[in-house]
């Protein structure tokens, strides 16, 4: 296993340099950030020349991607892959320097840090949610099958996957935000007139003081933007669970178990959920990178001040660095992700052996 996971991780590597070139391609094929100074009577042809060569915005395409990789220095000649310690540089993404954002000037990693664990708080609860119900929902709907549970779940799943997520959250709002219930809160992770904002030092002593309201306040911000994710992904997961779930049910193996006297619970759990599982696990695998990259259309929604949402203030900014750290990190997750749902599969079915 040890052997396999090392072997995957280094083939792993070509395919991220491929990702960083199509990212970084992709990137200027949106547009020049000085372009956002063009409709400006005020900043003149100088000042924007002056901002491109700051940001090195006039250099070679080969160039900036070799800086913003991190093995060029100032001059395309100058290698500098070592870590620092041993001689090299300290620019570029691999050294851990994603830049500096071109909108405000702040490191792209202080940018990422800031917005990530709101998205993770975000993420996290609805992930948990939505994979634990999905699981449970379409195992017992397969093993009732034809029941009114699995005809309910059946037509939930057809209306709940069609829903755009932007029109569920919307329409979340419009009942549960607005006069007459006003329920939950509509935007935002805390109260703004009883709370500091989220993630500030005054947050954190606020926080130290007033737990339980501070953990209260944040849950009912959670509420909305946490059902709007959980709807359509249960609606999903549990119609592929139910899918899976059943082909199991039909295999010989447990015709031949409950032949036999096994109990039905054994049956069912031990014989076929797990094989049933592992097509689970790639869908459900292959899901995890949305913790980190964030939900876009649901946190712009509910102004969640998470990745989602910076990512889409970062394009309307033309902001390369931040948008390009974003995307790698998303790239990076999707890798691994499938790594994990790899190595799952010979946990779940001992079968699988991995040399």
């Amino acid at each position: 296993m040890i052997k396999y996971v090392v072997r995957r991780m280094i083939q792993a590597i070509p395919v991220l340099f491929l990702i960083t070139v199509f990212t970084f391609l992709l990137m200027h094929v949106q547009g020049n950030p000085a372009q956002r100074f063009a409709q400006n009577a005020r900043v003149t042809q100088a000042q924007i020349a002056a901002f491109e060569h700051r940001w090195g915005l006039d250099d070679p395409l080969p160039l900036q991607y070799c800086k913003w990789l991190g093995v060029c220095g100032d001059k395309p000649i100058v290698v500098n892959v070592l870590p620092p310690a041993l001689g090299g540089g300290d620019n570029g993404i691999l050294h851990g320097d994603f830049g500096y954002s071109v909108f405000d000037g702040r490191l792209v990693t202080d940018v990422i840090a800031q917005r990530m664990l709101p998205t993770l708080i975000l993420t996290v609860t609805a992930y948990l949610i939505w994979v634990t119900i999905a699981i449970l929902a379409g195992v017992y709907a397969a093993v009732k099958r034809y029941s009114l549970f699995d005809s309910g779940l059946t037509i939930f799943n057809y209306v709940g996957y069609s829903l755009p997520t932007f029109w569920l959250g919307l329409m979340l709002i419009t009942f549960l935000s607005v006069p007459p219930l006003r329920w939950f809160p509509a935007s935002g992770m805390n109260d703004p007139y009883t709370t500091p904002a989220f993630g500030t030092d005054s947050y954190w002593v606020f926080f130290g003081q007033n737990p339980f309201f501070a953990i209260f306040d944040l849950g009912r911000h959670l509420v909305l933007p946490v059902l709007t994710l959980v709807t359509v992904s249960i609606a999903g997961d549990s119609r592929f669970v139910r899918s899976s779930m059943l082909d199991s049910l039909n295999q010989d193996y447990v015709k031949t178990a409950r032949a036999k006297g096994v109990p039905e619970r054994r049956v069912v759990l031990r014989h076929a959920l797990r094989n049933a599982l592992l097509p689970v696990i790639t869908n459900v695998g292959l899901e995890i990178p949305f913790l980190f990259s964030g939900a876009i259309v649901t946190e712009t929604i509910f102004a969640w001040p998470g990745m989602g949402r910076q990512f889409i203030e970062s394009v309307g900014h033309t902001d390369y660095p931040v948008l390009m750290g974003i995307l790698l990190i998303a790239a990076v997750s999707i890798v691994f992700a499938n790594l994990l749902a790899d190595v799952l599969y010979a946990v779940v079915d001992p079968r699988v052996k991995y040399d």
